[in-house]
């Protein structure tokens, strides 16, 4: 296994412990439990907490990036609808499969509240999300996307969290979610098709 391998099985091994136990759930040893290494792999490669949260945002930011890449790719090129239809698949895909990697990345946005090191971390990852956000947006010919993006992307995480924690209970199939997300949009673009 390469050194980068095991740094990725340590990371993923993190976020399932986050999302399974919670922030007080996540120490070396129960991140090497998780990964199935030997005792001290975890804190061989990240020496603090901090060094194993940054990376764990890191890793996050990282898996997101390639899934925003692998689902935004619909026939027939950009459209409110092709783009509200790629952010229905994603957003269904992170309330399902990707499930336990929103719920960590939840505990850790809670936690940068009380780490200012981890704050500039999040915040870091946050702006490559905005800016992913700004080129759907761009593709949907909404004008300022760049302007737009952070509200995009706040509604778009409100959903996602309404339906993981919240108390709406909000249960949305995927047809269900494009018509929010299209209607997002059409509030965002002047004309639409």
């Amino acid at each position: 296994m390469t050194e980068a391998t095991r740094r990725d099985r340590l990371t993923d091994a993190a976020i399932e412990t986050l999302a399974r136990d919670g922030m007080r759930g996540l120490t070396h040893r129960a991140v090497d439990k998780t990964a199935g290494l030997p005792e001290g792999s975890c804190s061989y490669y990240f020496r603090t907490r901090q060094a194993l949260l940054q990376a764990t945002v890191d890793r996050l930011e990282e898996v997101d990036a390639e899934e925003v890449a692998a689902f935004s790719v619909l026939p027939g090129g950009p459209g409110l609808a092709r783009v509200a239809e790629a952010g229905a698949r994603l957003v269904e895909h992170w309330t399902s499969a990707g499930r336990p990697r929103m719920l960590a990345r939840y505990e850790l946005a809670l936690e940068a509240n009380r780490r200012p090191e981890l704050r500039t971390v999040f915040v870091r990852a946050g702006a490559r999300t905005r800016r992913l956000a700004e080129a759907m947006l761009a593709a949907a010919g909404t004008p300022d996307p760049a302007g737009k993006a952070p509200l995009f992307v706040a509604c778009v995480d409100g959903l996602i969290f309404d339906h993981l924690a919240g108390a709406g209970a909000l249960d949305l199939t995927r047809d269900e979610l494009r018509d929010a997300l299209l209607a997002l949009l059409r509030a965002f673009t002047p004309a639409s098709d």
